[in-house]
């Protein structure tokens, strides 16, 4: 039997840092933040179903956020500046991210494709969970910033405020329960939130 390395790659998340061109007091690396990106989807999508009629599987959802940035262990975490400096770039990258999918796709055994082909090739991702998971993404992000300017760290402000547009922008009825629900309390201490 042939040995595949795809859980090998998988591991390796821990070792890619996010925010590369910020100085952290915290730092991140890509297996916490698709912990944390699985947990907010989760929430989302339940939202989504709970208050606003919704017919999504929190579960999937969760399960897709997981996986999200699993492509980055082969071609690290490219920097959003760099990423959508313009449209070409941003092109030319997920062309980059669709080749490192199928690599990873191609570790595993040939019997397994098809189970995990809709979770690491983005062609094959229901687009409406996607979007989900792409909101969870970018709230965690903010939440990144918050918890950074919470402890001093003014180099998060800029970021900070492009999140914000950007969660402004792709604005949902879940998203916005979500930030009135949870986000505020991320300005907390543990010793007020306990």
């Amino acid at each position: 039997m042939k040995q595949s390395h795809f859980f090998a790659h998988l591991a390796r998340m821990k070792l890619i840092q996010r925010w590369p061109l910020m100085r952290c007091v915290e730092a991140e690396n890509i297996s916490e933040h698709s912990l944390q990106v699985a947990f907010v989807a989760h929430a989302l999508a339940l939202i989504k179903n709970r208050k606003f009629d919704g017919n999504t599987n929190p579960e999937r959802i969760a399960l897709l956020a997981m996986f999200h940035d699993c492509s980055e262990v082969l071609t690290g975490d490219m920097p959003t500046p760099i990423k959508y400096y313009n449209p070409a770039i941003a092109e030319e990258y997920k062309k980059i991210e669709l080749a490192a999918e199928q690599k990873l796709l191609s570790m595993l055994p040939e019997e397994f494709h098809d189970d995990y082909a809709p979770l690491l090739d983005s062609h094959k991702i229901d687009k409406e969970d996607y979007a989900i998971v792409k909101q969870a993404d970018s709230l965690c992000a903010y939440l990144k910033c918050l918890e950074e300017l919470n402890v001093g760290n003014h180099e998060f402000t800029s970021a900070k405020n492009n999140l914000e547009q950007t969660l402004h922008d792709r604005s949902t009825p879940e998203m916005r329960y979500f930030l009135e629900t949870f986000v505020d309390s991320f300005n907390l201490t543990l010793d007020e939130i306990s």
